[in-house]
């Protein structure tokens, strides 16, 4: 344990000029004023996200506890007002359809003296993605693709073994073994199921309402038969991941899959190449996010209570071949109220604080851990929502809210205040991850996740194919404007697969060639600071989160 605290005050200190250089430029200097501890509750699905930026702002001596509990108990917690923020995925519900509970902000909805006034704020978006575990020969399969449909069977037990001529033909021919299936679903009010069975009730309505018993979405999966439940994002990835899980597959933000630690794994745990409209299959990236969330239907009504909220319809059924089909944006609901009990100056100033930061100076860290920042038109409405903080007291103090003049968030695209630049240079998918072609060798259909640089996204991992694969890879770039100039592209993806494609099977790919001999010093230090990051930050979250929970929060 001290080791690992050792190690993460040594990336902090290593590692903290050269990732701060530009931070310090992303967002105003936090207010000089009075602060005061501020806790909040909610969605597993943003949590990584979220105590990314806690990290980050407890330097700048703001003190922010949350707890991960599902974004059901998180709209819960704050109507009964034993938080100061929420997190969730999706909007206040009325009445929850599954348990018919209230689901306001109000703690009698018939009484409006009871009700909490709040809004919504984006705060990031993301993929969910479908981690699963399948070995062959003691081998851990990385390069699975799946239809949707495929998936709504699968998790409505159609389904049940990985040899199913489905998956065959999703995967071009290439069988799996016979081994059992094993789907991992969320115990919780989880806004990750939400979303899900949005997708699944709007794409495959025929085969998810009868496994449901209605129409509609739940935020809780009516789990049945051979179906295991987890608590939250951590309890989903850690039952795949685990000795117990091989055969398992799960639904989770992917930024619980790209930060798990996995031998011989070319990028994180291996989620499943999910295929979209176009035919391709393609994995929840930053940059497939942002091609997708382009046509995200958002409320922007002022007067609507359910102002900035979403509708996904469109984003499932996006027609470019970059789209990842299951995008979304999580939010948080901020207390509005001059007279809400738990709120004070200090309290207030906090959270308008720890937004500032997370919407402006936060956005571009989160892109390679697994989550898209947010584009400038959501960007600037959440804050001009955290400008309501001020509205209800005006000692707190909120600085510049124009986002495009002091915020280096990557989707930024200068000129273009509707357009998404992640979206613009979003690499093509693989001619390999098209459907009747491939499999991609493991890793080269990922795709980059890193943040762009001189206006082009990174090389992605595990680039060119293996050498024992027989996978030809080739380069290209090109530039296309679509509608509002949002969805042009450059590409620089991995070309089509040869006739002689390599079987799906798990053998590991290694980094060597990445690994390869260097003089360089800083080169050495950056590498050491990346893996003591991925060893010392994962147990200290969780240690923290353990903490909270053991305290009854």
């Amino acid at each position: 344990m001290r080791l690992k605290f050792a190690a993460l005050v040594a990336v902090a200190i290593c590692v903290g000029p050269l990732l701060g250089a530009n931070a310090a430029e992303a967002s105003p200097v936090l207010p000089a004023a009075v602060t005061a501890q501020i806790d909040g509750s909610g969605s597993t699905w943003a949590e990584n996200a979220v105590n990314q930026w806690i990290f980050d702002v407890t330097a700048k001596g703001l003190q922010v506890v949350y707890t991960g509990a599902g974004s059901a108990q998180g709209r819960t917690d704050f109507r009964n007002d034993t938080t100061d923020f929420a997190v969730s995925d999706i909007g206040f519900l009325g009445t929850d359809p599954s348990t018919g509970s209230n689901d306001t902000s109000c703690q009698d909805p018939h009484v409006k003296s009871t009700c909490r006034a709040y809004v919504y704020a984006p705060i990031v978006a993301g993929g969910t993605s479908f981690p699963y575990q399948i070995k062959v020969a003691g081998h851990l399969i990385q390069n699975l693709r799946l239809s949707g449909e495929t998936i709504a069977k699968i998790f409505t037990l159609k389904i049940t073994n990985w040899d199913d001529p489905e998956i065959t033909r999703d995967n071009n021919g290439r069988k799996l073994p016979s081994l059992p299936i094993i789907p991992v679903v969320d115990s919780q009010g989880s806004g990750s199921t939400a979303q899900f069975t949005r997708y699944l009730e709007a794409q495959y309505p025929g085969i998810w309402n009868p496994f449901a018993g209605s129409a509609g979405s739940t935020e809780y999966f009516p789990r049945k038969g051979a179906e295991i439940a987890e608590a939250g994002s951590d309890g989903i990835i850690n039952f795949i991941t685990s000795a117990a899980g091989n055969g398992s597959i799960g639904y989770d933000q992917y930024s619980y899959a790209l930060n798990k630690r996995c031998s011989g794994c070319v990028q994180g745990w291996p989620v499943a190449n999910l295929e979209n409209k176009a035919g391709y299959f393609v994995a929840p990236t930053q940059y497939n996010v942002a091609v997708a969330l382009t046509k995200a239907q958002i409320n922007m009504n002022k007067s609507s209570q359910n102002y900035l909220l979403q509708n996904l319809v469109n984003v499932y059924a996006n027609p470019d071949k970059r789209a990842y089909p299951l995008s979304s944006y999580s939010y948080i609901i901020i207390p509005t109220s001059a007279k809400d009990q738990r709120m004070s100056t200090p309290k207030r100033q906090a959270l308008a604080d720890f937004i500032d930061w997370s919407i402006c100076g936060g956005q571009a860290e989160i892109g390679p851990t697994g989550y898209s920042p947010l584009p400038i038109n959501l960007a600037q409405a959440s804050f001009q929502q955290m400008y309501k903080l001020h509205t209800a007291d005006k000692a707190v103090q909120i600085g510049n809210l124009n986002v495009a003049t002091q915020c280096h968030n990557p989707t930024f695209w200068a000129g273009h205040p509707d357009g998404n630049f992640l979206a613009k240079i979003a690499p093509e998918p693989p001619a390999c991850d098209k459907v009747g072609a491939g499999p991609c060798v493991a890793g080269t259909g990922v795709g980059p996740t890193g943040n762009p640089t001189h206006g082009k996204p990174p090389p992605s991992k595990g680039g060119s194919p293996s050498a024992s694969g027989s996978a030809s890879a080739s380069a290209s770039a090109s530039s296309s404007t679509g509608a509002g100039g949002a969805t042009a592209s450059t590409s620089g993806a991995p070309g089509a697969a040869t006739s002689g494609q390599a079987a799906l099977v798990g053998t590991p790919t290694t980094l060597a060639a990445s690994q390869g001999n260097s003089n360089s010093g800083i080169l050495v230090a950056l590498a050491v600071a990346e893996v003591l990051l991925l060893v010392a930050i994962p147990p200290f979250v969780a240690r923290r989160r353990q903490q909270q929970r053991r305290a009854g929060r």
